[in-house]
């Protein structure tokens, strides 16, 4: 992830990890497990040995230390050497993915690639050479685990770049067996700060991987354990960092518990549902149906909010459409159990999840970069996706044009500027704000399908947009308030993102429930997949529909949203407390309003699912009537 210039008024913690991309390149298919599978084979020559001095001198220090060093037999002596040359040149490589480009998605393969073999070559050599390391070297188990960390972390920043949720398991995997196998246990009983500061930020960067494969359970445990950590740590160091540790905390608490519904077992435990595309997730195209053959291949998800709750630069706004933009990782143990897997073997294979960065409060200039490079390298007949979840920006004073600069925008990253509330207003009404996105700041990439969604107080700047290169162009805009009789949720996250995220939450929210059981949940599920069949069949059929929408509705991610977007407008439209204009969301082109948001057989839908759930009072049965 990316960030921008750090905002004053708001404490935030350095000490959890960011979600800065450093990695690009899977291990050619080499699979580097805990357990050990990776080729040990190479020991480096004389000529590939260069030590920096301080390897040099620790080095002499090892083998002195445990008596004369000719007493030292060859081969254990060359055994240590090359554990230090693959520990220090591990290191470099490691070091050095911070300085390649955020940006662009081939530049630094090769440079990961070169860092994924070398720590694949120090794992299985540490493994293999384990008694001799112990004796000779010194090997204690904080380092075994800080190797292993430091794949787990390669993995996971390969994931941020690519979104394939298998790299994000394979993290998942050597941070998990790190805490089976208690490598960090003896760092509390060393006399070193910093080696406890390594443990915790562990624990940091293994409950963000948890967090993004939804294993909440683990996450509470893992929160649990760090609390401990962090209080036996302050307590034994009396260090200054304490109140950014406690920041982590509750950080991670408050993100945990941002979903405002509880799906619950007979038991009433917690159900973990995920809201990733599954197969079933996004409505068939039926034969005959005619729509584009784009497909969704870059999205940028920039997080500005003021307030809003985040752990590690990851707001909640964020990590839900970053959700929504994955595929569910296919257990390919069980598909192959299921009937019919047979005849798959013929069948295309999966497409791969669209390419994503995540930019937390980014300058203009880094945004303005991050876009020209996915334009740069977004491929024929492809869609690059702009989602913005931001503070509003509006224009300030009357003015005699009206172009795509004098609507105003929204706020990408937060300086000095911000006033308590969600909009900011410049004293000098003769300028603009300084990292203000206009819509006519996204004019140049026009020139290519764009897809652009906006979460705002000011999201209807983006209704004047001109369409000026003739290519498929859609924006969906949140509503620009909500009725002061829902309960203010702005901070576990913007009601109009959860609806493209998780739409049935959304629905159980504004219908007043915080829980339900499974049983009524799944059934529910079920009967919002009949709605979505219905909303893609009125999109298609339609006659007056833009043919943009067409022109993207071939691609599952985006029809998904869109048949969310159409879902959430008519339920607002029906909702008895969303009466004023700004409640409802709006887009550009506009869709034809009595074929798709206010059409009779979708609001009748709307009012079965509400009977399902026992909360057809809060919805005008009659709509069109009440308008």
């Amino acid at each position: 992830m990316v960030r921008g210039a750090r905002q004053p008024q708001q404490p935030r913690s350095r000490l959890a990890p960011r979600l800065t991309g450093t990695v690009e390149k899977p291990p050619r298919k080499r699979r580097s497990s805990i357990r050990g599978s990776g080729d040990s084979r190479h020991s480096p020559s004389q000529g590939e040995r260069h030590f920096t001095e301080k390897t040099e001198f620790a080095l002499k220090e090892i083998m002195s230390s445990g008596g004369a060093e000719d007493d030292i037999p060859q081969g254990e002596r060359k055994t240590v050497t090359d554990f230090c040359y693959l520990l220090d040149k591990s290191k470099q490589l490691f070091n050095g993915l911070r300085d390649l480009p955020q940006y662009g998605q081939k530049q630094w393969q090769s440079y990961f690639g070169r860092t994924f073999d070398v720590y694949t070559k120090l794992w299985k050599f540490q493994q293999q050479h384990r008694q001799v390391l112990d004796n000779r070297y010194g090997l204690k188990r904080w380092q075994i685990g800080e190797i292993a960390s430091k794949i787990g972390q390669l993995y996971y920043h390969y994931y941020l770049r690519t979104s394939e949720t298998s790299y994000l398991n394979e993290a998942f995997s050597f941070y998990s067996a790190i805490r089976q196998r208690s490598y960090y246990s003896q760092v509390n009983k060393e006399d070193r700060p910093e080696l406890v500061v390594k443990k915790l930020r562990y624990y940091a960067r293994f409950i963000v991987v948890c967090l993004l494969l939804n294993k909440m359970d683990v996450v509470k445990d893992l929160v649990k354990e760090l609390s401990d950590e962090i209080e036996d740590y302050t307590h034994r160091f009396n260090t200054e960092d304490q109140v950014e540790w406690n920041l982590v905390l509750q950080e991670v608490a408050a993100f945990i518990e941002a979903d405002p519904v509880m799906v619950l077992n007979d038991d009433n435990t917690i159900v973990i549902t995920s809201n990733r595309l599954t197969e079933t997730g996004a409505p068939l195209l039926e034969q005959g149906m005619i729509v584009g053959q784009l497909s969704l291949a870059d999205a940028l998800i920039i997080g500005n909010c003021n307030n809003q709750v985040k752990f590690s630069e990851l707001t909640v706004d964020m990590f839900r459409m970053l959700q929504a933009l994955e595929r569910e990782p296919m257990n390919l143990a069980s598909q192959m159990n299921k009937p019919g897997m047979q005849e798959s073997a013929d069948k295309p294979t999966r497409r791969e999840n669209p390419h994503k960065y995540l930019l937390y409060k980014p300058t203009f200039s880094q945004l303005y970069t991050f876009l020209a490079a996915s334009f740069k390298e977004l491929p024929a007949n492809s869609v690059l996706l702009i989602y913005l979840s931001a503070t509003g920006v509006f224009p300030t004073g009357r003015s005699d044009s009206e172009g795509p600069y004098d609507f105003g925008g929204v706020l990408t990253n937060s300086n000095r500027d911000i006033i308590n509330g969600d909009a900011i207003h410049k004293r000098n009404q003769s300028h603009k704000e300084m990292h203000c996105l206009h819509p006519g700041d996204l004019y140049p990439f026009t020139r290519k399908p764009l897809f652009i969604i906006v979460d705002s107080s000011n999201s209807v700047a983006y209704k004047n947009f001109t369409n000026l290169f003739g290519q498929p162009l859609v924006c969906l805009l949140s509503p620009t308030a909500y009725p002061k009789a829902l309960q203010d949720q702005s901070q576990r996250g913007s009601l109009f993102t959860l609806f493209l995220n998780n739409p049935l939450m959304a629905f159980l929210f504004v219908s007043g429930l915080s829980s339900m059981r499974r049983g009524l949940w799944e059934k529910c599920q079920e009967y919002l997949r009949k709605i979505n069949r219905d909303i893609a069949q009125l999109l298609t059929h339609s006659r007056s529909i833009d043919q943009a929408f067409l022109q993207f509705f071939g691609d599952e991610f985006l029809r998904l949203l869109l048949t969310r977007f159409i879902f959430c407008s008519a339920t607002m439209r029906m909702h008895k407390i969303f009466r004023e204009t700004r409640n409802y969301p709006e887009s550009y082109p506009q869709l034809p309003r009595d074929e798709t948001v206010e059409n009779p057989h979708l609001q009748k839908h709307i009012l079965e699912l509400a009977s399902i759930l026992d909360v057809r009072n809060v919805f005008f049965e009659n709509t069109i009537d009440d308008y």
